[in-house]
C-alpha cells in the first residue's frame, strides 16, 4: 500500500451534569458486551507506532501543552474505541444513515470505507485497516476534526483528557499522549515524534455514495451498547447545539474574533508553519490562494463532498476551477487530482486550529 497521504449540549448553556460527559464525547463508562478490557502498555499494547522522518508543525513549548491539558470527565478508556469493526454494504447503511447525515470518509486502492459521525461520537477511534495498512480513524467532536493515523502494531485509545478542547489520544504501545490536532507526542517515551497522516473525507453519506456506490460504511454493531440516534452535544442534520453555539466547554489555547468559533476552516502545516482557508470562501470562490514563508499555497472546491484540497504551488500556476474539473496548466483533473504537490490538509473549527495555530497564515 502507498503511504496514506464538524461539529444536544444546549445552546441555552451548560449543566454540570453535561459538563461531566466533555471528554470529547458525551459518553461515561465501558458499556462492552463481552468484550475484554482495552491493553495497556506493556499489556499486549504492541510496540510503538510508526512515527514520521520530520516533527509537525508545534508552536508551543511541550511544557505549556502539558500545563494545558485538561481531565474532560471520563476516565481513560472511558470512550472506549472500536478495536472490530464491522462493516456493511452502502444499501444496508441506509436503513440508519440519512442522505444528510455526516461521514467521514476514505477511498484507497483495495477499501473503501465511510465512517458515520453518529457513530464516532460515541467512540471517537476506530482502530482499523485500510488497504492493509493498520490505521486508527480519528473524531473529536468538540474541535470537529477527522483525521486518520498509522498505528502500526499497537492500537491507540482515548486518554480522558483534553487539550484546547480537542482530543488526547495515547497510543498502547508505548503511552504517549498525543493530541489528535497536533498529531506529535506531548509526553511519552515518543514525546516529540509525530504520526504519518492520512485524509478522511468529512462529507454527507448522500455524497459519499453517490462517488462510491460500492462503499462499505461502519456498523452500529460494535459490541457495544450506545445510542447511536442521540449525539450528546447537538446535531448536524440539521447543525445544532454545541456545534452552532459561539459556546466553548473548556477555554481554548488562545482567542482570535476573525471568524466564530464554530467557523470550518480548511487547515494546513507546513515546515514553514501553517495556513487556513476558510471552508465558506473555499466554497464560493472555488479557488484561493495564499502565501506561507514565499511559497504560494492553492486550495481548491471538491462539489462532489463539500470539501477542499490544498496544494504547494511554487511557480504561481494559474488553477481554475469549472464545476467538479479543475484545470491547472490546460491540464483537467479531479479537484483532488491536480499536477500539483498536495498537502494534507483537515476541516477544523476556527477556535480549535487558531488555538493550536495562533501564527497561521489565513485565507478568505
Amino acid at each position: 500500500m502507498t503511504r496514506l497521504t464538524r461539529r444536544h449540549l444546549l445552546a441555552a448553556g451548560v449543566t454540570a451534569g453535561v459538563a461531566g460527559l466533555a471528554g470529547c464525547s458525551g459518553v461515561l463508562g465501558r458499556a462492552g458486551l463481552g468484550s475484554d478490557p482495552p491493553a495497556e502498555a506493556g499489556d499486549g499494547g504492541g510496540g510503538p507506532p510508526p512515527t514520521a522522518d520530520r516533527r509537525l508543525a508545534v508552536m508551543y513549548g511541550f511544557d505549556r501543552l502539558r500545563d494545558e491539558v485538561r481531565s474532560g470527565g471520563p476516565p481513560k478508556d472511558g470512550i472506549p474505541s472500536i478495536d472490530d469493526p464491522v462493516f456493511v454494504s452502502a444499501r444496508a447503511g441506509d436503513a440508519f444513515l440519512d442522505d444528510g447525515d455526516v461521514v467521514f470518509g476514505f477511498a484507497g486502492e483495495d477499501d473503501v470505507r465511510a465512517y458515520p459521525q453518529s457513530i464516532l461520537v460515541q467512540h471517537e477511534i476506530v482502530n482499523d485497516t485500510l488497504d492493509g495498512l493498520p490505521v486508527s480513524v480519528t473524531y473529536c467532536p468538540l474541535t470537529g476534526t477527522a483525521m486518520g493515523f498509522e498505528r502500526g502494531d499497537t492500537t491507540f485509545g482515548t486518554s480522558g483528557n483534553l487539550l484546547n478542547n480537542n482530543l488526547v489520544m495515547y497510543d498502547r504501545g508505548t503511552d504517549s499522549r498525543w493530541p489528535q490536532v497536533l498529531g506529535t507526542a506531548i509526553s511519552g517515551d515518543l514525546e516529540g515524534e509525530s504520526l504519518h497522516e492520512f485524509r478522511l473525507v468529512w462529507t454527507t453519506w448522500g455524497r459519499w455514495k453517490a462517488t462510491h456506490p460500492d462503499t462499505e460504511v461502519l456498523s452500529r454493531d460494535t459490541g457495544f451498547a450506545r445510542n447511536y440516534d442521540r449525539d450528546p452535544y447537538g446535531q448536524y442534520n440539521p447543525i445544532g447545539g454545541y456545534y452552532r453555539s459561539e459556546r466553548l466547554l473548556f477555554p481554548p489555547l488562545s482567542r482570535d474574533d476573525r471568524y466564530g468559533n464554530k467557523e470550518v476552516v480548511l487547515g494546513a502545516r507546513t515546515p514553514a508553519g501553517a495556513i487556513a482557508f476558510h471552508a465558506g470562501s473555499l466554497a464560493d470562490t472555488g479557488v484561493l490562494e495564499g502565501s506561507l514563508d514565499g511559497t504560494t499555497y492553492t486550495a481548491v472546491h471538491d462539489a462532489r463532498f463539500g470539501t477542499g484540497h490544498v496544494y504547494r504551488n511554487p511557480d504561481g500556476t494559474d488553477v481554475t476551477l469549472d464545476g467538479n474539473r479543475a484545470t491547472v496548466g490546460g491540464e483537467s483533473s479531479a479537484p483532488d487530482a491536480l499536477p500539483l504537490d498536495r498537502v494534507y490538509a483537515f476541516d477544523a473549527m476556527w477556535f480549535a486550529w487558531v488555538g493550536f495555530y495562533p501564527e497561521t497564515e489565513v485565507v478568505a
